[in-house]
């Protein structure tokens, strides 16, 4: 019968059934604002499914924290029971996964054409692997080998505070202070902080991500070098996780926005920036950097989980 995965983002929701053997099929995207809540949205998904092939188990990612029984989401004004969505759906069991765990799950499972690399260095077999990806927020995870066995180590990497690395950078932060108090890492490398960044390079209101997704495609000056910083300061937090697992299997980059400018990513100063430690430039230099360019990776990270639990 397989399992329910659903992938819950900020702005959608991507649904699928894992069967055995890891694969997935039937997904399906929902857009979060078109349901009350999460309750809604699943049942959607699993009320279309014949009554004989409606899992009773599932596994979700959810980008929030998860901490009990009770989940706030962050980027959506979402908050439900673990317990309570269980029985609503009829699950006899649910297990809840950070958003960022799914995709770090995935990454065991990626092949070479869903990946692209950035930059030398070579994965060390077993070694620890980071994930990081801007998206409608900012997700980290750390995946390492125990016994044999991945765990994911997730956190709230994305709300770090940022640091600066040249004056530009300063400025920046500077204004993003000013704007929301503490400047966290999140606050300038997501699709909102992708227009904030562009606004101060600016000095203009702050447009809308999709406007300056638009200039940034029409050639815009401004917007490419917004995009050029944005991937400069993902450079300093994927570094810096990096360092913190000693990540020698390497560092992948999800989310939603670095694949779609991959080709500007790869002349960005993303990878001068990830060696740019003084000392340590030589232990970065050795690490792998990716982007993640595979369809729905959390989904297949979800896949994989499901069946490490049959």
């Amino acid at each position: 019968m397989g399992w329910l995965i659903a992938d819950i983002g900020g702005t959608t929701t991507h649904c699928a059934i894992a069967r055995p053997g890891g694969t997935v099929d039937s997904v399906e995207t929902f857009r979060n604002r078109d349901f009350p809540g999460l309750d809604r949205l699943l049942a959607a998904y699993l009320g279309v499914r014949p009554p004989g092939q409606r899992p009773d188990e599932a596994v979700i990612a959810i980008a929030a924290p998860i901490r009990g029984d009770e989940v706030r989401m962050v980027n959506i004004n979402w908050a439900f029971s673990l317990s309570a969505l269980a029985r609503t759906l009829s699950l006899k069991r649910l297990i809840p996964l950070n958003d960022f765990a799914a995709q770090a799950y995935a990454l065991p499972v990626l092949g070479p054409g869903d990946l692209q690399q950035v930059g030398g260095g070579k994965a060390v077999c077993g070694a620890p692997k980071v994930v990081v990806g801007p998206g409608t927020g900012l997700g980290t995870a750390g995946l390492v080998s125990i016994a044999g066995r991945w765990h994911a180590i997730t956190g709230e990497g994305g709300h770090v505070t940022m640091a600066p690395s040249d004056e530009r950078e300063a400025r920046i932060i500077a204004l993003g202070r000013e704007r929301f108090g503490h400047c966290s890492a999140e606050r300038l490398i997501s699709g909102a902080g992708l227009a904030f960044v562009h606004s101060a390079l600016s000095g203009a209101a702050a447009l809308a991500p999709a406007e300056v997704g638009a200039r940034i495609a029409a050639g815009d000056a401004t917007a490419l070098e917004a995009l050029d910083v944005f991937f400069q300061l993902l450079g300093t937090v994927a570094s810096n996780l990096a360092l913190t697992f000693a990540a020698f299997g390497g560092v992948y980059i999800g989310g939603g926005i670095t694949p779609r400018y991959v080709e500007q990513f790869k002349t960005s100063g993303f990878r001068p920036r990830f060696e740019d430690k003084g000392r340590y430039r030589p232990f970065l230099a050795d690490i792998p950097t990716w982007v993640i360019t595979a369809d729905e990776p959390a989904l297949r990270g979800l896949a994989a989980y499901a069946e490490a639990q049959t």
